[in-house]
């Protein structure tokens, strides 16, 4: 329990799963350090190095029991945190401690360790972005057809649906979700390399036979579950790869960021609101206030993600020829608290696009303010039709436009233009049917198939790729 006198991450204390907390902690990392000496040490006793099977068994049976104190101990009078856990693992393992680390640099453990803990860290983001697609998928099909405002420059233009503007949100994740695929696809280990990249030590311990150094490789990878290495780099794999991760995160923000904003400004129009939970309370002072803090936390946590990528483009643009040190305590820092932010948006997310409230009567009166204006076109096209003169029937619309947007907003009355169109003798051709003309669902267009189309050709087969992972809930932890 915490004293509370330190600072905390409130990553970690208030927004992220445990899920990701985890693996991102440090027993994760130093158990795969000592995996990863453990894979090598039995893949060099395999190629005929002096080592012997009772010293692997006794390095795969000491991958658990880290000794942190005695490892932070060591650190202090070393200052070098892998040498620390090597010797730590050593004193773990006594018969093995003079082999551990054979050939390898730090970067064999740190480097190797981190794509590990970062592929399985895109693993959950997966998990989670495709349950937010799924639910906003059942919510574009159930709404599809619903008419509501569509808006540009924020001001009232042609009608939509609320599912169409669901299937935008939905499209954008589908960007994203194309992005992480062919990161995932494209993942690739650092490998057994050496101090700069060269293989040169591994080449001296096999007695220069080359053809063994490459099959080591590929056996420490293997025992890791991995295939694909990066075929050259320094002492690092290429900085570059974290600008990558990073950026396809802060595409997930930046889609998150527009869902949220949107819900933002529904919510205050009183047509959609968030979840909203019995005893949650809006305001200090206003009691009747229900503020969407849930879409402004999902949009602060976006803010930040989105600003994080640059921090790793300065990094990989500074690693001076095969390696500097001045990636260590950054990378610490940004990579971490990217993901964890991720999956605290991807949480919140989870959560709204699960418990969405429409109000329809209120998008009803809303589309009922709008669409008379919006109807003209097709008031004037049936007078036409019915041998009206298109130039007079215009100007005449126009200036009854003029009075019911004068009375809307001098007045505060309601739009009345249908009523003064009713009353015109020159739209008589249309008198006693203009419900019908100005019925809401005419203005739509393709929108409700366009939304169908869409799930069903480019969603549904992602949904069903990954249906294991589905029926997730977000998690609101405070």
């Amino acid at each position: 329990m915490s004293d509370r006198i330190l600072y905390e991450n409130p990553l970690c204390t208030r927004y992220a799963s445990r899920e990701m907390q985890e693996n991102f902690g440090e027993r994760k990392k130093i158990r795969l350090w000592r995996k990863l000496w453990a894979a090598l040490a039995e893949s060099e006793m395999e190629l005929g190095l002096p080592i012997t099977k009772e010293q692997v068994e006794e390095l795969h049976a000491h991958i658990d029991d880290v000794d942190f104190e005695k490892a932070e101990e060591l650190e202090r009078t070393t200052r070098h945190d892998v040498m620390a856990h090597v010797k730590a693992f050593g004193i773990a393992a006594p018969k093995a401690a003079g082999i551990i680390h054979l050939g390898a640099t730090s970067c064999f453990v740190d480097c190797n360790a981190d794509l590990i803990i970062m592929k399985d860290g895109l693993d959950i983001i997966l998990r989670k972005l495709v349950n937010v697609m799924e639910k906003h998928k059942k919510f574009a099909l159930r709404y599809k057809n619903l008419p509501t405002l569509g808006f540009t420059h924020l001001q009232p233009a042609q009608l939509t649906t609320v599912g169409k503007r669901a299937a935008l949100w939905l499209q954008d994740l589908l960007l994203d979700y194309e992005s992480l695929e062919s990161l995932l696809s494209r993942f690739r280990m650092r490998g057994v390399k050496g101090t700069t990249g060269t293989q040169a030590s591994f080449l001296d311990l096999f007695g220069g036979d080359g053809e063994k150094v490459k099959e080591l490789e590929r056996r420490v990878m293997q025992k890791l579950g991995f295939n694909d290495v990066y075929p050259v780099c320094g002492q690092t794999y290429p900085r570059k790869f974290d600008h990558e991760v990073l950026s396809v995160l802060s595409g997930i923000a930046q889609s998150a960021y527009k869902f949220s904003g949107d819900i933002r400004l529904l919510q205050s129009m009183k047509e959609v609101e968030e979840p909203f939970e019995k005893a949650q309370i809006g305001s200090s002072a206003m009691a009747y206030k229900r503020n969407p803090m849930r879409s402004e936390r999902i949009s602060s946590l976006a803010r930040y993600l989105i600003s994080l990528p640059v921090n790793a483009a300065v990094t990989a643009g500074t690693q001076w020829f095969e390696r500097t040190l001045d990636d260590s305590a950054n990378r610490r820092i940004v990579i971490a608290q990217a993901f964890l932010t991720a999956d605290a948006i991807l949480e919140l997310y989870m959560n709204v696009a699960d418990g969405l409230v429409v109000y329809e009567k209120v998008i009803a009166k809303h589309v009922a303010a709008e669409l008379p204006f919006m109807a003209t076109e097709n008031i004037l096209m049936e007078c036409v039709k019915a041998g009206g003169d298109r130039q007079e029937l215009h100007e005449r619309l126009r200036v009854l436009s003029m009075e019911a947007a004068k009375n809307v907003k001098e007045e505060g009355g309601e739009n009345d233009l249908l009523a003064r169109v009713e009353g015109d003798e020159a739209f008589k051709a249309v008198h006693g049917r203009l419900k019908s003309v100005v019925d809401a669902k005419k203005f739509i267009g393709r929108a409700p198939e366009q939304t169908a189309e869409f799930i069903s050709s480019a969603i549904d087969p992602i949904l069903a790729k990954y249906s294991r992972f589905l029926g997730a809930a977000g998690d609101v932890r405070v």
